[in-house]
């Protein structure tokens, strides 16, 4: 059984990371230069990461399997950044932050990690800032917010609808700088396929080169994987195509805990799915809820009408009929709920009728058209690059799909799993969202971990490895690695079925969606625990992966990663049986209060779940963490 032993520091809860940070062993500026430190991953954790830590001294190799560290995932978020300014003097604060994400992943945080996020997240804004990144701005000049759900002040800061994007330019900028500067060495294409691990310790990776399919062992004091999230397991989400979970995936094989798998946050303003022939799916920034209002038709009939001839009498704006105190910026899990169950009602809208309406007509009339396009207008153009449709005329169609990962692998307070010396940033640990991540919130944790808490702890552990002792890549250890690297891909190539990759990832997001989406019940879970089994060995026989391993191969990098998702899915639907409880975006339909809200057990399920490997074909160990909370209630989240 694996030992969780979460490291949180103790005294107050606003005094745990200053007096951290005064008390953990530090490596003298000397030695920083003796020790070598993989980065796996280079969006916006990774890239601030590898950056900092070379600024710091250190010699760091940093992993990408794109073509340039600009192709980061990071790009993609769209509406903002949270950090506790207070610019717009309406009460916010650190402590209010703190408590906001506290609730909003429904007290299934971690207390003390939640707290340092909020307070590094002032420190954010001015490294970003200094960077060039071209946040918004009022007209007398301070940086400008907005607000973003589960909150009730404007908190967010933001640049246009494309804040992820400068955001990781800045990072960008200073991992280029070190790059330049000799401090990092920078390796693109190259894919982590295996975690290398030394007498218990995690000192090395093997790649693989998506240009030559050359296969290299590293060896390091330290690796850090900072990869992203999971959520392309139901293939239909909003992540980018090549997003996966094969870098935390193959380290939970080699010992490292998984937190909470089956913690997946649905994001309420989708484009709705059109048709199976779809890649992936995109997103509306949650921005656009600060000034577009939410409805479906009251009555049945008019679902299919024109939503411009539908009477103010006949709609149903039903997250400010829901939920007075938020309105339409109640929190992601919450208003993806309400979404489904407008749907569920007969009340979608669309083809499918799996869709709400997004309606800009009352904020065109009070901010005008230009005012609307000043503030939106990049994301109307994608949507209308998607719909053909002008969503100035008519009110956008939008509907919950799969968007961001709150669970991970395990990490302590110094950001570290349980395999000592393997550290993870990002979405790829579990540690700061509990059950559901407030919008904005993914780039505040992903800076915070590589640019202001990772640069402090990883010398703690440093601190404890002699200099220069790291091993050689000659050992047994990474020749074993490479060997079992070499074995999947032949595995996969010498499969002779008929069946391409993709026909087995849309058959996993489809079970994935079904049993372990919005809502999960016990028999369906047990049901897609079967199905996915199923799927996996029907996988391994009839897969077709064409070419060869000695050049650029698409379709076996596809293989192997939807081979770990199929694994990784089946570990999702055993993790949401297991907790027999309702919170966050884990929805379990047996336990939920009479007005269709979540019921949480905290007597029974307030402790992080962290699942260990146990070999093929045995079933994983589910190790506990209790959450307690010293200075927070548990209470009833309540955004009505």
């Amino acid at each position: 059984m694996a030992k969780l032993d979460s490291k949180i520091p103790s005294g107050p809860l606003a005094d745990k990371w200053r007096k951290h940070k005064a008390e953990i062993k530090l490596v003298n500026p000397a030695n920083k230069r003796k020790y070598e430190i993989i980065v796996v991953g280079a969006g916006l954790a990774g890239s601030s990461a590898a950056a900092t830590l070379a600024e710091l001294g250190y010699k760091v190799k940093n992993f990408v399997f794109h073509d340039s560290p600009r192709r980061a995932h990071s790009i993609a978020a769209q509406g903002g950044i949270n950090a506790a300014k207070n610019y717009q003097n309406d009460g916010d604060s650190v402590h209010r932050l703190f408590y906001d994400t506290i609730k909003g992943g429904d007290y299934r945080a971690r207390e003390a990690n939640v707290h340092r996020l909020a307070e590094v997240s002032v420190n954010i804004i001015d490294q970003c800032a200094a960077q060039g990144v071209p946040f918004a701005r009022e007209y007398g000049g301070l940086l400008a917010n907005r607000s973003f759900g589960g909150a009730q002040v404007s908190r967010t800061f933001y640049a246009r609808g494309q804040t992820g994007q400068q955001l990781l330019l800045g990072a960008y900028s200073a991992l280029s700088r070190m790059v330049g500067a000799g401090g990092v060495e920078l390796h693109t294409n190259s894919e982590m396929l295996d975690l290398v691990v030394v007498n218990g310790h995690a000192k090395g990776i093997i790649v693989r080169d998506l240009i030559t399919g050359e296969i290299t062992r590293y060896s390091a004091d330290a690796v850090v994987l900072a990869t992203g999230g999971y959520g392309n397991v139901a293939n239909l989400s909003t992540y980018a195509r090549g997003s996966n979970a094969t870098a935390i995936w193959r380290a939970y094989k080699r010992g490292a805990c998984f937190g909470n798998p089956c913690y997946t946050q649905i994001h309420p303003t989708c484009i709705p799915v059109s048709g199976d022939y779809q890649s992936k799916l995109t997103l509306m920034s949650e921005s656009l809820r600060n000034d577009g209002r939410i409805w479906v038709p009251k009555k049945k009939e008019d679902c299919k009408k024109d939503p411009n001839t539908i009477p103010e009498a006949d709609r149903d704006y039903y997250l400010e009929r829901i939920y007075p105190s938020f309105g339409n910026l109640a929190p992601r899990d919450v208003s993806s709920r309400a979404a489904k169950r407008m749907c569920d009602e007969g009340r979608g809208v669309g083809e499918t009728g799996l869709g709400v309406y997004l309606d800009f007509s009352d904020a065109i009339k009070r901010l005008g058209e230009a005012g609307v396009r000043e503030r939106y207008g990049n994301l109307f153009d994608i949507y209308h690059e998607i719909t053909n449709e002008n969503a100035y005329q008519a009110p956008m169609r939008i509907f919950p799909a799969y968007h961001y990962t709150m669970g991970g692998l395990w990490v302590d307070y110094n950001l570290m799993s349980n395999v000592p010396g393997l550290f993870v940033l990002g979405e790829a640990n579990f540690s700061d969202h509990g059950a559901n991540r407030l919008g904005a919130s993914a780039l505040m944790q992903g800076l915070a971990d590589g640019y202001f808490v990772i640069p402090y702890t990883i010398g703690d552990y440093l601190a404890g490895q002699k200099p220069g002792s790291r091993p050689s890549t000659d050992g047994t250890d990474f020749k074993q690695a490479e060997e079992n690297v070499r074995g999947l891909t032949q595995r996969l190539l010498d499969s002779k079925g008929r069946e391409p990759v993709s026909h087995f990832h849309k058959r996993l997001g489809k079970l994935m969606w079904t049993y372990c989406g919005m809502s999960r019940t016990k028999e369906g879970l047990e049901q897609g625990m079967q199905e996915i089994a199923t799927l996996r060995s029907e996988f391994w026989q009839n897969v077709k992966v064409p070419g060869s391993a000695g050049t650029i191969n698409q379709s076996l990098e596809q293989a192997g990663r939807v081979a770990d998702f199929l694994e990784l899915g089946e570990l999702m639907c055993r993790d949401a049986l297991t907790r027999e409880e309702s919170c966050g975006g884990h929805f379990r339909e047996e336990y939920q209060h009479p007005d269709g809200e979540c019921k949480r057990d905290d007597e029974q399920f307030a402790h992080v779940a962290a699942w260990e490997y146990q070999g093929e074909g045995k079933a994983p160990l589910r190790n506990a963490e209790p959450l307690n909370y010293e200075f927070t209630k548990m209470s009833v989240r309540s955004y009505k």
